[in-house]
């Protein structure tokens, strides 16, 4: 795994520290506009290779990749291609993904992020993962929360992980908790980071 991106802070060992300072220096990037527009291309090309017909996403927060424009291009033309966005089960702290289209109605969840409303629920054959950090063998620091460990542990069959997020995520002394998930495949503006090309 390697990045062009080089830290403007010292990374922090300690992961709560650690999420703010990539979370800081993400809302910082002045070149974040033009990373996400490689962003963009690197996931409509790595979905050209996938079967999957159906793909649970995130509604982008804190400066987070966008994925939505590419998965919406992934879907023209195709009727039988869903694209989802989690509503989160308050009783099992797991997400539901629930159809999501352009102009669909939308309500805030308890954390004030947007959701579908009132659509078709589905299990995502491909799931798109937000990065905060990642490291090697294809693990993911997120927020924290632990909705996106939860909901896989849960899901039979597992669907296939994408992270997604911009390569200066790159922590190569990343240590995975023991309830952590690995990805299948983690996609940065440089192109597919995890698994290494062979």
């Amino acid at each position: 795994m390697t990045s062009t991106y080089r830290f403007s802070f010292e990374p922090s060992r300690d992961k709560k520290v650690l999420r703010r300072q990539l979370q800081a220096e993400r809302q910082a990037m002045v070149d974040r506009h033009q990373r996400s527009v490689h962003l963009q291309e690197v996931l409509r090309v790595f979905l050209l290779t996938r079967s999957e017909s159906s793909i649970g996403a995130y509604w982008p927060i804190k400066g987070e990749f966008d994925a939505l424009p590419a998965l919406y291009r992934w879907t023209e033309g195709e009727d039988f291609r869903n694209i989802g966005l989690p509503v989160i089960d308050r009783d099992t702290k797991q997400l539901r993904f629930h159809v999501w289209y352009p102009g669909c109605p939308m309500e805030e969840d308890a954390y004030g992020i947007p959701k579908p409303k009132g659509t078709q629920e589905f299990e995502p054959e491909m799931l798109l993962v937000p990065c905060v950090g990642f490291g090697p063998g294809g693990f993911r620091l997120g927020y924290g929360g632990g909705f996106y460990d939860r909901t896989l542990a849960a899901l039979t069959p597992r669907p296939y992980t994408v992270g997604v997020g911009y390569a200066h995520g790159l922590v190569p002394w990343l240590e995975p908790e023991p309830h952590d998930v690995p990805l299948d495949a983690i996609l940065t503006e440089d192109g597919v980071v995890w698994p290494p090309p062979p």
